[in-house]
């Protein structure tokens, strides 16, 4: 027994026109366009590189770390007469001790290193409340077992 079956659609059995296109002309296209891709609009050049702008020492200003705003230090740069003086605050509303009379660079180096020291103080006596703390659940989980 034998089946024949018949294709519903004439143009989808036909073969497809056998024209090869000439490979050195294609190869030809692709490299240059892998070498040289098609651009619309020319790049913009890169912006010239600025050297850092100084910092405005007048104003210039940090605060130390710290959960309450009450505690937290702020370092705070002024000028007065072409000299420079550093208020700083504890909290809010406290009365500024001044430091100075300084070179713009010198306030601007006094209130980036205390800030720093400030800084390294609080992560310093945060990790020892943090090793108490262990210490303390440790030693109480410890009678708890006894």
């Amino acid at each position: 027994m034998s089946v024949e079956v018949t294709p519903a659609d004439p143009a989808v059995v036909e073969p497809a026109p056998t024209e090869e296109p000439e490979p050195v002309e294609q190869s030809e296209t692709n490299e240059s366009e892998l070498s040289e891709p098609e651009t619309s609009a020319p790049e913009p050049e890169p912006a010239p590189i600025q050297p850092p702008q100084p910092i405005e020492a007048n104003g210039y200003s940090k605060s130390g770390p710290g959960p309450m705003a009450a505690l937290r230090f702020r370092w705070t740069v002024r000028e007065d007469g072409g000299q420079y003086y550093v208020d700083e605050t504890v909290g809010e509303g406290s009365r500024p001790m001044v430091n100075g009379p300084m070179d713009r660079d010198a306030a601007i180096k006094f209130v980036d290193d205390r800030e720093a020291e400030a800084r390294r103080r609080f992560e310093h006596f945060k990790h020892e409340i943090a090793s108490r703390t262990a210490a303390a659940l440790q030693a109480r989980r410890d009678r708890n077992e006894a």
